[in-house]
């Protein structure tokens, strides 16, 4: 099973997260301009926000 994760070294935090509007489940919430954060439970693995990051911090990993 696919999961996503999030490099916070990648994730330049200082705007809000564009990749957030690309989860089908809201796996993805930000608090202020701060790194994503993700509900692993929630996630289904689809990879639409590790397609869509521009800075490549968010990516697939098998749980």
């Amino acid at each position: 099973m696919m999961k996503a994760t999030i490099d916070v070294n990648k994730c330049p935090q200082n705007h809000p997260c564009p990749a957030i509007k690309t989860c089908p489940v809201d796996a993805l919430s930000q608090v202020g301009f701060n790194a994503p954060t993700i509900n692993e439970d929630l996630c289904i693995g689809c990879g639409n926000c590790s397609s869509f990051c521009p800075k490549g911090a968010l990516s697939l990993k098998e749980v």
